[in-house]
C-alpha cells in the first residue's frame, strides 16, 4: 500500500470518528429544539426547518462533489509542499493551532470581501440563535474554503492532518450557538464561547466585524477584533432576507451582487462590487 492509499485509508477512519461525534451533537441539537418548543421559546418552525434542510443538503454535498473538491484540492497541494512535517503529538498541537489561526483570517475575509460574504452570509441570515443555527452553512463554501488552507499544506502539514485539524476547529463551534449559556468570565477572553459568538452574530452596529476566532479568541484580541457581550444582541444581517426558503437563503446575496454588476457600466465598479466590503457603492451612487 503506497503513501497516498494509506492517507485515504486514514481519512476514512477519521471520517468515521467525526461522524460519530457529529451524531452526538445532532442529538444535542434535537434535544434543545424540542425543549425550546416545549417552553414556547421558538413559536415558528420556519427557521428551524430551513436550518435542517440546509444541513441535509450540505451533508449530501460534502460527501459527493464539493467534499471531493475540498479533499482533492488539499492532496494536490501536498505534491507541491516545500517541507514535510512528521506526524507526532507536537505536530498535532501545531496543526490545530495553525488551522485555528488560518480559520480566523479566512473568517475575517469572508466578512470583509463581498464575494466571500455572498456565501458566508447564509450562516448569519437567521434572526434566531440556537444550536440549529450552527447547521446553517452555505452549500458552496466547500468549493472555496479549502484554498485558505493550502499554505498549511505547503509548509509541511499533510492533507489528512490539515483536514482533521480544521474539522476539530469546526466541530468545536457546534456548542457555542446557544443563548442557554451565559458569560464564562476569563474563559470568554481566551476561547470562543456562546457569549463571544453571540456578539459575532449580532447585527448591532457595535458588534459588526467582531470575534472571528474558531476555538481561540486570542487571535481577535491580538488583531483588534475582540468585543465582549454588552448590549442585547439583535441576530441576523442588517438587511434581512425575510424568507425561510433554503434556495433564497443560499443565493440571495449572490443575486444581489449580480444585479449590482449588471447595473454598472464601469469595470472598476464591477470589481468593487465583487471584492470590496459588503455595502460598498461607487461614489456616483452614494455611500
Amino acid at each position: 500500500m503506497n503513501y497516498i492509499d494509506k492517507q485515504f485509508e486514514a481519512f476514512a477512519d477519521v471520517l468515521g470518528v467525526l461522524e460519530a461525534i457529529g451524531l452526538g451533537f445532532l442529538l444535542l441539537i434535537i434535544a434543545e429544539t424540542l425543549w425550546d418548543f416545549s417552553i414556547k421559546k421558538r413559536v415558528s418552525l420556519k427557521e428551524t426547518t430551513a436550518n435542517f434542510i440546509i444541513a441535509i443538503a450540505n451533508h449530501l454535498l460534502d460527501r459527493t462533489l464539493f467534499g471531493l473538491v475540498f479533499i482533492l484540492g488539499l492532496f494536490i497541494a501536498q505534491t507541491y509542499a516545500f517541507f514535510t512535517i512528521s506526524t507526532a503529538w507536537w505536530s498535532w498541537i501545531m496543526a490545530i493551532l495553525m488551522a485555528d489561526f488560518t480559520y480566523y483570517w479566512m473568517h475575517r475575509c469572508e466578512h470583509q470581501v463581498r464575494v466571500l460574504w455572498s456565501y458566508h452570509s447564509v450562516h448569519h441570515s437567521s434572526p434566531e440563535f440556537n444550536l440549529t443555527t450552527g447547521l446553517r452553512l452555505a452549500w458552496v463554501e466547500g468549493m472555496v474554503e479549502w484554498l485558505f488552507f493550502v499554505p498549511m499544506i505547503l509548509i509541511g502539514f499533510s492533507a489528512i492532518q490539515t483536514f482533521i485539524a480544521l474539522s476539530i476547529v469546526v466541530l468545536y463551534q457546534t456548542w457555542i450557538h446557544t443563548e442557554k449559556i451565559g458569560k464564562l468570565g476569563w474563559v470568554d477572553r481566551v476561547f470562543n464561547t456562546p457569549s463571544v459568538h453571540r456578539v459575532h452574530h449580532g447585527s448591532n452596529k457595535s458588534y459588526h466585524d467582531k470575534n472571528y476566532g474558531g476555538i481561540l479568541i486570542i487571535w481577535d484580541r491580538l488583531f483588534g477584533t475582540y468585543k465582549s457581550e454588552q448590549e442585547k444582541v439583535v441576530y441576523g444581517i442588517t438587511t434581512p432576507i425575510s424568507s425561510w426558503n433554503p434556495l433564497v437563503i443560499n443565493f440571495y446575496e449572490c443575486w444581489k451582487i449580480i444585479k449590482d454588476i449588471l447595473k454598472t457600466k464601469k469595470l472598476s465598479d464591477a470589481v468593487g462590487f465583487l471584492f470590496y466590503r459588503p455595502g460598498w457603492k461607487p461614489k456616483d451612487r452614494g455611500d
